[in-house]
């Protein structure tokens, strides 16, 4: 007698998750915090562990990156992925307000330095000149959870 597996093959894309960190700016707009790594700019992201679901993954990277805890989930749970980009990645983040300020980049303990140069909060007009194409969906998903305004999808 022989049994067939039904279970599935391991997924050989590689998974993060990371949060839109909004917080309203000095006038009132909402501004996004994006870091910067070399010329790329990103919302704080990284792998997820094995064990460990994709919302608890985008707080932890959050807090070693950007040195926020005060996250307010205040638009629910949802989440938004990237297509596949690099080799087999996958981002999936979620969006939360912030009023701490100032960010701190940790440091890595792979680099001995922050994975950071900088941090930058920036409007959504701001966001999506700055991000590559495949944030620029991020930004916009992040606009209609915040504001309601769906423009640009």
């Amino acid at each position: 007698m022989s049994f067939r597996s039904t279970a599935r093959p391991p997924d050989p894309r590689q998974r993060s998750a990371g949060v839109v960190v909004a917080r309203r700016g000095v006038a009132g707009p909402w501004q996004l915090l994006l870091l910067r790594a070399f010329r790329h700019w990103d919302f704080p992201k990284g792998r997820i562990e094995p064990g460990e679901a994709p919302l608890e993954a985008a707080r932890r990277e959050t807090r070693e990156e950007a040195g926020l805890t005060d996250l307010d989930f205040r638009w629910g749970q949802a989440s938004v992925e990237t297509e596949l980009y690099g080799k087999a990645k996958i981002a999936q983040y979620f969006v939360a307000e912030s009023a701490r300020d100032p960010v701190i980049l940790g440091i890595s303990p792979e680099l001995g330095r922050p994975e950071h140069h900088e941090h930058r909060w920036c409007s959504f007009d701001e966001a999506m000149v700055l991000t590559v194409p495949r944030l620029q969906r991020v930004v916009v998903w992040a606009r209609a959870r915040i504001t309601g305004d769906d423009r640009g999808r």
